[in-house]
């Protein structure tokens, strides 16, 4: 069909239940609740406990969505993520066949915080393509593994969890089409978030020594931020045809309460049309934009047909929005606590 198109069936999450408040954070940081609300809107995150992986979390999440969608396996499962299970082999394979998919092409995709938009561009094209019917694209992140836990600048931001969404072949005139996507990156700018060491560039010479953290320039990454994704969910709202007042739902990569409001207020979007899940989760990465879609709809804030604008900002540079309808009767799946795989 010439207006074919990717069509979301289904939706999955999964959040390890064990939780770190503020207050938690504030006995072995130089913070407190009131500070780190007050910057972020976060007030919670969940994380993984010792021994349960990325891969972990993925499985169960694309098990939940593939459930939501009334189906037993996709032609293709992407995984995007910054928190492998390892450098190699890449986690989607092994996520593939614990979800009974052994056999179909399985990939890692790495794009940071954009990770989600990336695959949800690139499972698109595929679709699309007609070289694939639907695709099981999942989001997950482990960032407590790379995170400083003595550095308040980012542990208290970031948190463990995953997303899936299935995609089939549909029309652009179906609920649940992705009608348009845009991607970009900047690599001169590499340097604002980063892990330094561990791969190729900087290998970690001692294998039992100090890991290698992740690392941000905080205001640097705001202000890119802010006026990246604003630009960026504009460009992708105009293909669309879409005016600030067609915009049923935002959903911006949740990293920050502010940062979302920023752009929100710079694409005329009022207040009550932006989804805000970080409070509960805190930065999820990769996982944020599914993670908080699942949420709003199980909400009941999204219903058919409603015109959802997603857009996010990550490491690279990295960036992308998109331009979708929600699908009907669709049913939000949480997965319990994941089994950690056997080794």
């Amino acid at each position: 069909m010439d207006d074919a198109r990717a069509v979301m069936t289904g939706i999955g999450s999964c959040l390890p239940p064990d939780v770190v408040s503020n207050d938690d954070l504030s006995r072995s940081l130089d913070t407190s609740h009131e500070w780190i609300h007050s910057r972020t809107g976060i007030s919670r995150r969940h994380v993984v406990k010792p021994g349960v992986s990325t891969g972990d979390l993925a499985t169960a999440a694309g098990a939940a969505a593939l459930e939501s969608a009334g189906r037993r396996a996709c032609d293709l499962v992407l995984l995007a993520t910054t928190t492998p299970d390892q450098p190699c082999p890449a986690t989607a394979p092994q996520v593939a066949a614990r979800l009974g998919c052994a056999g179909v092409p399985a990939f890692d995709l790495s794009a940071v915080c954009s990770g989600f938009v990336y695959g949800l561009e690139t499972a698109s094209a595929l679709i699309r393509s007609g070289l694939y019917g639907s695709v099981l694209l999942i989001g997950a992140e482990t960032y407590s593994t790379i995170v400083d836990p003595a550095d308040r600048n980012t542990a208290v931001l970031f948190g463990d969890g995953a997303g899936a969404v299935v995609l089939e072949r549909g029309g652009a005139g179906t609920p649940g089409a992705v009608l348009h996507t845009r991607l970009g990156s900047d690599g001169t700018e590499a340097g604002l978030i980063t892990v330094p060491g561990g791969g190729s560039r900087a290998p970690r010479p001692d294998p039992h020594g100090p890991p290698s953290y992740f690392r941000m320039e905080g205001k640097e990454v705001y202000a890119r931020a802010v006026s990246t994704m604003t630009r960026s969910a504009r460009e992708v709202a105009e293909e669309a045809g879409w005016r600030p007042e067609d915009v049923d739902a935002f959903v911006g990569h949740q990293a920050n309460a502010r940062i979302l409001r920023a752009v929100a207020r710079r694409l005329g979007l009022p207040a009550e049309r932006v989804v805000c899940h970080m409070g509960e989760v805190g930065n999820t990465a990769a996982a944020s934009i599914p993670l908080a879609l699942g949420w709003a709809a199980s909400r009941g804030t999204l219903t058919a047909g409603d015109r959802v604008l997603l857009t996010a900002f990550g490491g690279g540079l990295t960036w992308g929005s998109a331009a979708m309808t929600w699908p009907g009767a669709l049913r939000p799946v949480t997965a319990v606590e994941p089994a950690p795989q056997a080794v």
